[in-house]
């Protein structure tokens, strides 16, 4: 099978991936995909770090600023619109890029992930809510271990909905999370990956971080998540990092400097997340650099390293 030739730019927030995607587009004709949970939200511009249309530079995004925050969207949802856009993208002879942070998301697309769609039971989901508020979370976790001991292993106690969902699963089908994830990887990617990322030490992303944060509030953050909290039915979306952590303030509880101090930790953690995930991938190829002020050199590295990709 002909496979198809796909960059990838992930990372941390605020690692410069947008700008280094569209910069890769320009030169290589390439279309780019967005891989941001939050992204494909209408009205999170400021909170998402949406690129703005001069960022873009009249690059096409795909999978942004298209649903409602009212709507549901799975993982599985994103995974079946991202391959349909890169095959459209790849069909009139560009490049399709992905460009993100949501790990899932990428993984979901380039490892070709078949997701469960076994169905769900109302009445056992009730029962095992009963069951955890008697004899708590820890119980139903311990149950899960019993059937299946490698998805009991990656779940918290706490986690409550998942470990829930795992015992729906085996209680419908008779077959564990685990062999269904092992299943849902048994078809080949139909994709050719090149992925890379920046990697900047550590405090100086930090510090990009903190920056961002300055510059998010000072166009418009506050009135963004003003707006977001005014709606009840917002529920995933006014939980993305940027309104949650704002909310004391419109409250009353915190001041804005503590809100603000609260809100760059917390997108502080976010990235020590993101790279933890996407250090577990050896495929990406990490394109280390000590200053922002190196960025032509980063680009050099990228264009070197999808030119040796396209022809491996």
């Amino acid at each position: 099978m002909d496979k198809t030739f796909l960059v990838v730019v992930c990372g941390p927030t605020a690692s410069g991936k947008t700008r280094l995607a569209v910069d890769l587009a320009l030169r290589f004709g390439g279309e780019v995909v967005s891989a941001d949970s939050m992204q494909i939200y209408k009205g999170m511009d400021i909170a998402s770090a949406k690129p703005t249309e001069a960022e873009k530079m009249g690059v096409p995004h795909h999978l942004m600023d298209f649903l409602d925050p009212r709507e549901p969207f799975s993982v599985a949802d994103y995974a079946v619109m991202a391959r349909s856009c890169i095959a459209d993208i790849h069909s009139r002879g560009k490049l399709p890029i992905m460009c993100g942070g949501t790990g899932l998301y990428i993984n979901a697309v380039v490892d070709n992930i078949e997701f469960d769609d076994t169905g769900s039971d109302p009445g056992f989901r009730a029962e095992m809510n009963a069951l955890a508020a008697e004899k708590g979370a820890a119980f139903l976790l311990e149950r899960l271990a019993e059937i299946d001991p490698e998805a009991a292993s990656q779940l918290h106690e706490n986690n409550l909905k998942r470990v829930i969902r795992a015992l729906e699963v085996y209680h419908i089908s008779g077959r564990t999370m685990t062999e269904l994830k092992a299943a849902s990887r048994l078809n080949p990617s139909p994709y050719e990956p090149c992925m890379m990322m920046i990697d900047y030490p550590r405090e100086e992303l930090y510090s990009r971080i903190d920056k961002r944060v300055d510059m998010m509030l000072e166009a418009g953050l506050l009135d963004e998540a003003r707006e977001f909290f005014t709606h009840d039915d917002y529920v995933t979306a006014a939980q993305a990092i940027g309104y949650k952590e704002l909310k004391p303030y419109f409250d009353g509880q915190r001041s804005l400097e503590e809100c603000t101090d609260i809100l760059k930790r917390e997108t502080r953690r976010y990235a020590k997340r993101q790279l933890t995930w996407f250090k577990k991938d050896s495929r990406i190829e990490h394109i280390s650099t000590v200053s922002a002020v190196n960025y032509d050199k980063i680009v050099k590295i990228a264009e070197n390293l999808i030119k040796k990709y396209s022809f491996l």
